[in-house]
């Protein structure tokens, strides 16, 4: 149940447009990693994977709400673009909490999933071998959707009004510290 949880909330994360709903959705597909290592008896790395996940989860939605804020309560994807440049600390959070979600090397999301993945594999059930293939494709998934939304969101031309484009700047301390915060254990908490 857990491992078809991760793979059906992935699969709607990389449909949506709307910044806050493919976090949202990623966090249901997250849940289902931690509930499939939980099924297979890896509590550990289930808790393990609760615990690296609250910082890069909250980091991102915490990114997720200094874009919104800064370009007028704008939520879709499609009608953003370019804004690392007016927003790099901000674009830099966003990217240090996707790394951390997709598994990629030495950051914290990459010792807890590998620990679920790993349980999956070494387990001697078919259920174990489920678990498995489908915590890989939803890995890939995550990948993708998470690149979606940096590049749409970070990169490229904007599709804001220059008005809008213009005024954009940099969120205040009160949200930049948090988020810096939340870096520190997006990339090391793993360890």
């Amino acid at each position: 149940i857990g491992a078809s949880t991760a793979i059906f909330a992935a699969s709607i994360a990389i449909t949506q447009n709307d910044i806050k709903r493919v976090i949202a959705y990623s966090t249901c597909s997250q849940l289902g990693y931690m509930f499939f290592a939980a099924g297979l008896g890896a509590y550990n790395a289930s808790i393990f994977h609760l615990t690296t996940h609250a910082f890069f989860k909250a980091l991102l939605f915490l990114s997720a709400g200094s874009v919104i804020h800064s370009i007028h309560h704008q939520q879709d994807m499609n009608k953003m673009g370019g804004l690392f440049f007016k927003m790099p600390f901000t674009g830099t959070m966003m990217w240090i909490g996707s790394l951390a979600i997709i598994g990629f090397p030495y950051f914290s999301g990459y010792y807890s999933k590998d620990s679920i993945l790993e349980s999956a594999y070494f387990s001697s059930s078919i259920i174990g071998q489920y678990a498995y293939l489908i915590g890989i494709i939803t890995a890939l998934l995550t990948a993708f959707y998470s690149w979606r939304l940096l590049f749409l969101t970070f990169h490229g031309t904007t599709k804001l009004s220059k008005e809008i484009y213009e005024n954009i700047s940099e969120s205040s301390f009160f949200i930049i510290f948090p988020l810096f915060l939340l870096s520190l254990g997006s990339i090391f908490s793993g360890i």
